[in-house]
This record gives structure tokens, C-alpha cells and sequence, in this order.
């Protein structure tokens, strides 16, 4: 941040507290701001190229061998970047990390939910009108405290109807109807997060029942507060259940955290060896936006890893 700041000749947000190095709010609303605070010094197309490829070969030296970074065209256009010069940008980032490490990516378009049903609607309208190879899927993050699932069917009708996949962050800071809502008006391959849906025992089934995959990451939820400790976390009861679950980073800079970390954690906590850690590798390649002949690459690489 502090060096797009100085690029861009922008000063640090007045509102952002950092200390040690790390973000710092009072809860969720905080957090929105804190990442949207940060999200103004990225002006650039070179801008979104570098914080790609940084993020991808950092990730893949410790082992990363595919990833999915998802990006907002509203923050892009706030910035004034146009969409398709964005997508370019970020498509450049991910085809020079995987030159130089073999890191394979791709890009999730995502709305913002705060922002309203009708902005999502046209985001999902520029997306769809401007397709693009390394796009490969839709979302929805932001505030899940506004609005309602079905608010957002037209915007993810338009997306289904563009050929992309689709996730929606539901289940972290709302409970277990967030995710019952998510799946009724949405019909999304994946949910992220998707926690909260523990606390009904007939959602988990159901998420099981229909292969729903839940994009878990602890980091976040930790640092959010929806649970005191990782011993605490429900991700085994998840596994156990019979979901399918991934382990995600969601926004390591923010939470402190990385892909390695939460699967080093997450070993730990929930008494799971390298086997099953490996399965829920082979449960993200199944779940990835990505081509088949992709996943049939990524297969080949995580057996290798498994032989040796």
C-alpha cells in the first residue's frame, strides 16, 4: 500500500490505523472501511499487474499451485480504471507469476453488495459484455447485512447466462438463513465462508446433499470474531459431515494470515495428517473456476507431490 501510495503521489488515508505492520478496525463495518480505505492508493493498471504477481510467486513459494483472486470493477472505476483495462492488467500479473513459478490463476469478477441490487445488476452487465479468458467466475462480497439474497438474482442470472461461475460470500457475519438465502435465490457452485450454516444441522446437510463447496477461511473468521480460537473452529465438523470444504486466505493482509498459514493451522487444530490435507487440496481443484484440461494438470501436480 505504501508503496502504490507513493507511486500514485497519494497520502495514507487519514481514517487507516495500522500498528506493527497490520490493519487495524474495531469490527466488520471497520473492516469494510479499513479495505476500502486501502483500496484507493490502487489507481493503475500497472498497479493491479503488480499486486497479482506479487501475491501469486510470494504464494507460490511456499507451495501454492493455483489460485483465484477475486477484484471489484466498482473500486477499479471509482479509481477510473475501466473494467477490460483492469482485467487486462490482472491477466498480465497472473501470466507472469506463472512464467517464472507455474502458479496457475484466474480472476472472480465480484460485486459489491453495500453498494445496491442495481449496481450489482450493471457490474454483472460489464462482466458479462466484456468477457475475458482469466475471468472465469462471479461473486458478491461486502456488507451481508444489507439487502436480501434475492436482491441480487437478476445480477447473477446474467452472469450464470455469461457462462461464468458463481460464488457469494454468505455465513460469516450472518447466520445459517444467510446461506439457506444464498442457495435458494443464487444457486451458486461454491459459498464463501459459510460457516454459520453449523448451526443448523439440516442446511449442513443439505449443503452435503448438493456438493455445495464452502471457501472456509479461519483467518478471517478469527480475526472477525465469529469464533475465539481455530480448536473452536467448525471446519472439521464440516469435513466430517460430509461437505465439501476448501481452505482459503480470503484477504491475508487484513487478517494476518496466507494460504500456507491456514493449512499449517488448520493441520494442527483439527488433527488432520498430509493425506487429508491433500484431500482438501483435490476438493479445491474439483471446485475450481477453471477448464477441465487445467484441473487435470493441477491433479497431476498434487499425485507428484503425493509419490514423493
Amino acid at each position: 500500500m505504501r508503496r502504490l501510495a507513493d507511486r500514485n503521489n497519494l497520502a495514507l488515508p487519514e481514517a487507516l490505523r495500522i500498528r506493527n505492520g497490520q490493519y487495524l478496525w474495531d469490527d466488520f463495518s471497520g473492516f469494510l472501511a479499513a479495505y476500502d480505505s486501502v483500496a484507493s492508493v490502487i489507481r493503475s493498471e500497472q498497479d493491479y499487474r503488480d499486486i497479482v504477481h506479487d501475491y501469486f510467486t510470494r504464494a507460490a513459494a511456499t507451495g501454492m499451485i493455483y489460485g483465484e483472486v477475486f477484484s471489484s470493477p466498482d473500486h477499479a472505476e471509482t479509481a477510473g480504471l475501466a473494467y477490460p483495462a483492469m482485467v487486462d492488467a490482472m491477466a498480465q500479473g497472473l501470466a507472469d507469476a506463472e512464467a517464472e513459478t507455474g502458479v496457475v490463476g484466474r480472476v472472480v469478477a465480484t460485486c459489491v453488495r453495500h453498494l445496491g441490487p442495481e449496481r450489482a445488476r450493471d457490474t454483472a452487465q460489464l462482466v458479462a459484455d466484456y468477457p475475458h479468458p482469466s475471468v472465469t467466475g462471479f461473486g458478491m462480497g461486502g456488507d451481508e447485512r444489507l439487502h436480501t439474497m434475492a436482491d441480487f438474482a437478476p445480477a447473477f442470472d446474467i452472469a450464470r447466462e455469461a457462462g461464468l461461475a458463481l460464488t457469494v460470500h454468505a455465513g460469516e457475519v450472518c447466520g445459517p438463513d444467510s446461506v439457506r438465502d444464498a442457495l435458494n435465490a443464487l444457486r451458486p457452485q461454491r459459498i464463501g465462508h459459510g460457516v454459520r450454516a453449523i448451526e443448523d444441522r439440516e442446511l449442513v446437510r443439505r449443503l452435503a446433499d448438493e456438493a455445495v463447496t464452502l471457501e472456509i477461511c479461519p483467518g478471517s473468521n478469527l480475526a472477525l470474531g465469529i469464533y475465539p480460537s481455530r480448536d473452536a473452529h467448525p471446519f472439521r465438523r464440516f469435513r466430517d459431515a460430509g461437505c465439501q470444504v476448501t481452505l482459503g486466505a480470503d484477504d491475508p493482509p487484513f487478517f494476518n494470515t496466507s494460504i500456507e498459514s491456514e493449512y499449517s493451522q488448520m493441520a494442527k487444530s483439527a488433527n488432520l495428517n498430509t493425506s487429508d490435507m491433500l484431500v482438501i487440496s483435490e476438493c479445491a481443484i474439483d471446485a475450481a473456476f477453471c477448464d477441465a484440461d487445467t484441473k487435470i494438470q493441477l491433479r497431476q501436480t498434487l499425485d507428484r507431490y503425493r509419490q514423493s
